[in-house]
């Protein structure tokens, strides 16, 4: 039967990220373009191609525009780890983004909204509706509490409860983290549908980096199991 997505792009910041789906894959192929690694191959029965971007919005813009040029996947799914903002989610939860936002741009001393991303003038960009639907079924099938809504990217990992609330109440957010809206901003300008996932590792607070210590691992080993569900029941 044929599929709406004939290849479909992985990205994770961190090993720890990709690395249990990296080794169901099948017919493995790597190449390393621009200190990025690209492993494109099989899993769960669909042509992926899969990467580690590397932590922070350049890294993540950096890697998907390379794989739009050089493996033109036909959508890009981004997943990982965040702080919990809101949407009552706790460590283990999932948060589904049905739009991002990058919460540290900031041209309001010039007159524009914060979050303003110049150019395509836009605070806020969408993720594709059909795969947001998965990926919260993916999380359901798993028994995970899960929101969805708004998940806001920037430069600096959140751990301060004062930070945590601001960005919340400026953007309604429900989860914080370093890559989604690079991701989905570059999906955004090359017309590609996309999606991103996140399970909560941390609080968000002051308590952030013990929590994200002790529970990385098994937040991003969730998020894994929730895009293998996706691919399994994508068209």
């Amino acid at each position: 039967m044929p599929t709406k997505y004939k290849t479909i792009g992985i990205i994770g910041a961190m090993g720890v990220e990709v690395q249990l789906l990296r080794s169901m894959m099948t017919e493995p192929q790597s190449e390393t373009v621009s200190g990025v690694e690209y492993i494109t191959g099989r899993l769960a029965g669909r042509d992926v191609v899969l990467a580690k971007c590397g932590v922070g919005k350049v890294f993540a813009a950096l890697c998907t525009q390379t794989m739009f040029l050089r493996y033109h996947p036909d959508c890009v799914i981004n997943l990982g780890v965040a702080g919990a903002l809101g949407g009552g989610l706790r460590i283990g939860d999932a948060a589904v983004a049905d739009q991002v936002v990058q919460h540290d741009m900031d041209t309001s001393a010039v007159g524009d909204p914060v979050g303003l991303i110049s150019g395509i003038n836009k605070i806020f960009l969408p993720c594709t509706p059909a795969i947001a639907d998965l990926l919260r079924s993916g999380a359901e099938a798993l028994g995970l509490n899960c929101a969805v809504g708004t998940i806001a990217s920037g430069d600096r990992f959140v751990c301060q409860a004062k930070d945590r609330q601001s960005i919340a109440r400026q953007f309604g957010a429900i989860a914080c983290e370093m890559e989604a809206a690079a991701v989905v901003h570059v999906c955004y300008v090359n017309q590609t549908d996309c999606g991103a996932i996140r399970v909560i590792s941390d609080s968000g607070d002051e308590d952030a980096t013990e929590d994200y210590a002790t529970f990385v691992r098994h937040a991003a080993d969730r998020a894994a199991r929730i895009l293998l569900y996706v691919l399994e029941h994508i068209d």
